[in-house]
This record gives C-alpha cells, structure tokens and sequence, in this order.
C-alpha cells in the first residue's frame, strides 16, 4: 500500500504477532531497525514477534513462514506457527489442513476445534542437566526450571542470570520455570529476542511438556497452563527424545491496520 504497510495482529494463548502478508516478497526484513520499532509496545504495533507469510518453498507446500522476534533475530515459534496457519487460512479462505515450512523445516497444521493443531519437529534427547534441570532444542533452545511455584520466582532476574551466562549469552536460551500440579503443567517463560516474559511460548510449552514426560510425570498427552491460556503437548517416546510431537491451543485475530512506511 502506497505510504504504508497492512499488517494483521494475531495471539495465540497470549502470545501476539504482528503478520504481514508477504507473496509478493515485497517487505524489507533486512531492515531490523523496523522490525524493532513495529514490535515495540510503546512506539510501534507490540508484539512478540513479526511473521511473514511467504510463497512456498518446496514442493507439496503451501506456504513459508518467516518469523522474526522483535530484536529482528530469527527463529522458529510454536505460537507463531499457529498463528500463522490461521491468518493464512483468513488470506485464502481455506481451511483445510496444511503442510508449510519455516526456519527449521515442514510442519503441518489444521484447526481442532476452535484453535490449532500443529506438528512440531522430532527431538532427538532431552538433556537432563541435574534433577532440577533439563535443556531441550524444540526448534528453539530452551532451559526447563522444575520449581516449587513459578508464581514465586523473580522472574527476570533469575532468568537473565541463566540466558547471559557465559555459556548461553552468544546464542541465547528460552528460560522456563515449571511445576507439576494437578495432573498438568504450570510454567512461566522468558524469552531470548523479546528479552521478557511473555504470556506463553509454543516452543516452551512443548519442552516443559517433554520435559514432564521424560521424568516420568506423565505419558503421551500433556495439558500446560501458562498465562496465557491451555496448550496441549502431545508426543511418542523415540529412545531418548521423541516424535510425532504435536502443540495444540487458541488462537486468534484481533485486529488489523495499516502503519506508514
């Protein structure tokens, strides 16, 4: 659009993204300076990332998902993807499951119920780094945190001291603050590229899960209550990680504009 771009705003449990509609591959996502002042709560739209929904890829896709976190790094996202698939949805009118790709390969999603169901990538292992914690790659890297209460927990401080420690501030690591409480999850995160906590993180949400499922706390399906909302974790052992994982939760538009150049 002449002056300015349309753009949508979309949450899954909490977790929001600006989208853009990109098949004609026309916005700038080299401009991180954008990307920054768009996600910004105060100056810009606000949000937890930025996804592109681009032409496919590859064969047998319907489209490609390019997400940026608001410090204009890349990554893969379990909300995001989610969120992705129902905007893509809005954009073609179809609903229909769906095969697409994103930074960390293909992955399928469909509706189930009034929310999304997407396929998530195989993990090979679940690192149990002591009886306290496990570090899991979910697409994204994460630390899972068992603690009495993640209520409790001085969130920022204690995660920062985890995500820019020496072995952990190059790259960076999602921090997840977990317990297990009346046959599910309870879990707050902290998220590396947004640099906060935020209400709920796919990737996050489905390493607590098989995290959970790795001490032995729960067997192939697993309800995760963040602050945002309920996710379901679904997963088949495979040696010492799994397949066949699977995220399910809402999702949502809530609104849609236009934003000069």
């Amino acid at each position: 659009m002449a002056g300015g771009w349309s753009f949508s705003k979309w949450e899954g449990s909490g977790n929001d993204f600006i989208v853009v509609d990109d098949r004609r591959l026309e916005f700038p996502d080299h401009d991180v300076a954008m990307v920054r002042r768009w996600c910004d709560r105060h100056f810009g739209i606000g949000s937890d990332g930025l996804i592109l929904i681009r032409p496919a890829i590859a064969d047998g896709m319907a489209f490609h998902m390019e997400f940026l976190n608001p410090d204009g790094s890349r990554s893969f996202c379990g909300n995001g993807s989610r969120a992705a698939f129902g905007s893509w949805s809005d954009l073609t009118g179809d609903r229909s499951s769906v095969r697409f790709t994103a930074i960390d390969g293909p992955h399928r999603a469909e509706w189930s119920g009034h929310g999304v169901r997407v396929g998530m990538c195989d993990v090979g292992m679940v690192d149990r780094i002591n009886e306290r914690m496990d570090r899991i790659d979910t697409g994204s890297p994460h630390l899972i945190v068992w603690v009495d209460d993640p209520e409790a927990v001085d969130l920022i401080t204690e995660a920062r001291a985890i995500r820019y420690a020496p072995e952990h501030a190059r790259t960076g690591i999602n921090v997840n603050f977990v317990r297990w409480a009346g046959g599910g999850l309870e879990m707050r995160t902290y998220e590396r590229g947004v640099e906060a906590e935020t209400l709920s993180c796919g990737t996050g949400v489905t390493a607590a899960a098989l995290s959970a499922m790795s001490r032995g706390l729960v067997d192939g399906r697993c309800e995760v209550v963040t602050r945002g909302g309920r996710l379901m974790v679904e997963a088949a052992p495979a040696g010492p990680g799994f397949n066949d994982v699977h995220l399910s939760g809402p999702v949502g538009h809530v609104f849609s504009g236009t934003i000069r150049r």
